[in-house]
């Protein structure tokens, strides 16, 4: 007899999986609304980004539709869709946790290129900062969000750090995954000045690399994550582990 390996379960997985035996079960039937986040929230005992990201999950993939601004609402769902959408939540990693990963690693990776940048690795970073402006609109998020993924691994190479590119490169490729992006997506957008504020931001950054200013560099990626991180929380802070270091 063979058996397999035990994994504990995402909380982001057990809310979808909650969510959709609710659904198969006809107690939101089609078309119906589902609970708001914060009441699903505090029905099942998580977080409200938890929540978040399990419905992004399941909007992604079409059991469920976002209308901003209303809510959230049972779509048709077959058994295949109700199947994509545990594995992608259960193969692809957290994207709370990516996000608190990269917001711990990359302020110092900032800080280490304003230090070690060369003329190239600077002409480069202006080159990805100034495409990022242009595409900063919501008909590009595609190109824009494969063109912010370029720009953090030039930061990463302009840095110098074998060490430090190991432990970031490959948080920096989870921007390829499909949920990372509809969850960045859904947060980008909660008001037209988002994705401009954030390519403003990777501007700002690169000007302290250009100026040699480690210490700029560093508060300045700092402030791109805990932005991001104050949009999955409404507004709030909430508990982050950079916050405030």
């Amino acid at each position: 007899m063979r058996f397999e390996k035990v994994r504990p379960a995402k909380a982001s997985s057990a809310v979808a999986q909650q969510v959709l035996q609710a659904i198969k079960s006809g107690v939101f039937p089609i078309g119906s609304r589902l609970p708001s986040e914060s009441e699903l929230a505090q029905m099942m005992g998580v977080s409200r980004p938890t929540v978040r990201e399990a419905l992004s999950a399941l909007a992604a993939v079409g059991v469920i539709e976002s209308r901003p601004g209303i809510g959230n609402f049972v779509a048709n769902p077959s058994d295949s869709i109700v199947r994509e959408a545990l594995v992608l939540l259960e193969n692809e990693a957290s994207c709370l946790e990516i996000m608190e990963a990269r917001g711990l690693l990359e302020p110092p990776v900032a800080a280490a290129a304003a230090v070690k940048r060369a003329a190239e690795d600077v002409a480069r970073l202006q080159g990805i900062a100034d495409r990022l402006i242009q595409l900063a609109h919501r008909d590009s998020f595609d190109a824009y969000f494969d063109t912010d993924k370029e720009f953090h691994l030039a930061l990463v190479e302009a840095a110098g750090n074998d060490l430090l590119a190991s432990a970031l490169v490959p948080l920096i490729n989870t921007m390829d995954q499909h949920l990372y992006r509809e969850f960045t997506r859904k947060y980008y957008f909660r008001d037209e000045q988002g994705i401009e504020s954030a390519a403003k931001l990777h501007g700002e950054i690169l000007r302290a690399v250009k100026a040699g200013d480690p210490k700029l560099a560093a508060n300045t990626m700092r402030r791109h994550w805990e932005r991001m991180w104050k949009l999955v929380q409404d507004g709030e802070a909430g508990d982050f582990p950079f916050l405030d270091i």
